[in-house]
């Protein structure tokens, strides 16, 4: 059964009415926990490079509600994400940004979840149609950022954005349906291991984090530091020798200098890598040079979708598999 989900013109609307609401908004904060937490990231990264005046931020949801930043209040938004919708420290988050008088939009695939109660606005989007919907979330955060923008300061590549949307799924789902041979491969060539470093930068870098902390460690229990590949070059570098495992996201857009000055260092002394790279699968015949930035981690979530399950096959451990979450009543 397909998820109802909240259209780019609806979202529009949301935005809209919040600003009828309070036109001095200038705040607008994205809190989650654990995977939706990484999901929020592009939009907050969008609005980070394109505010003049908006403020912005990416919180933990228990770290929102034992640690309020002041500019949570009537002049900030919050959009708080939990896929299932049933995250007690998400919920707990929503009646928080309540009592304190934020603007509320609630993120999740389940409608009427404990997370929509008490939220002022929600936004429901797909997960299991297609590759392309393992990134719905993060396609609609992204729309939410773009409505504030385009609302509360306007943006001068507003139409660019919405021909990318528009576009986006088709070339995820290219994308996946591409790779199946190079995921068995990489399924084989990790299976063993206990360890994998993975690299992102940019936009991506939410992507990253997903891909290490929830396909490696929690779904596979491989041990994985995230590291921006700016940053690699600032003391993580010095674990990589010969045969040491990288995977490393590749941007095509403002960033991609940082993550090809990593692939040549991981060339150079032989690691053992897999290079996911974005310019591969045509990101730029759905998104403008204007805008390609911000639909990398739509794209490289459905790509990495497919080679973490082509790793759970090769390792015959299923992804769904866990020995605390979902198993303990108290942690």
């Amino acid at each position: 059964m397909e998820t109802q989900t909240t259209s780019e013109k609806d979202i529009k609307a949301i935005i809209e009415d919040i600003q009828k609401k309070q036109a001095d908004i200038d705040t607008v904060l994205f809190i989650g926990c654990g995977a939706s937490m990484s999901e929020l990231y592009g939009g907050k990264y969008f609005l980070q490079q394109n505010s003049r005046q908006l403020k912005t931020n990416l919180l933990n949801a228990n770290e929102f509600n034992y640690a309020r930043p002041l500019s949570a209040g009537k002049h900030c938004i919050c959009i708080i994400a939990s896929h299932g919708g049933n995250t007690p420290e998400s919920v707990e988050a929503v009646h928080n940004a309540k009592k304190w008088r934020c603007h509320t939009i609630a993120i999740t695939h389940e409608v009427g979840s404990d997370l929509t109660k008490e939220a002022d606005y929600v936004v429901t989007h797909a997960f299991f149609e297609s590759y392309a919907t393992k990134a719905a979330k993060q396609k609609v955060v992204t729309e939410i950022a773009l409505e504030c923008l385009q609302t509360f300061e306007g943006y001068q590549y507003y139409d660019e954005m919405l021909t990318a949307f528009k576009k986006i799924d088709q070339v995820i789902n290219n994308a996946a349906a591409s790779v199946i041979e190079s995921a068995k491969d990489f399924g084989q060539t990790y299976k063993n291991d206990s360890l994998i470093y993975t690299l992102a930068s940019g936009p991506s870098f939410g992507a990253g984090y997903s891909t290490a902390n929830f396909i490696f460690m929690e779904m596979q229990w491989i041990a994985s530091p995230v590291l921006d590949s700016g940053e690699y070059f600032h003391g993580p570098f010095e674990m990589t020798n010969s045969g040491t495992p990288y995977v490393l996201f590749m941007n095509d857009g403002s960033t991609r200098h940082l993550d090809t000055r990593a692939l040549e260092f991981l060339q150079r002394f032989n690691a053992r890598y897999t290079v996911i790279d974005a310019k591969d699968y045509g990101l730029d015949q759905a998104a403008s040079q204007n805008v390609i930035d911000y639909f990398n981690p739509l794209l490289l979530t459905g790509v990495m979708r497919v080679y973490m399950e082509q790793l759970a096959i090769a390792r015959n451990h299923p992804y769904t598999k866990r020995q605390y979450m979902w198993k303990l009543e108290n942690y």
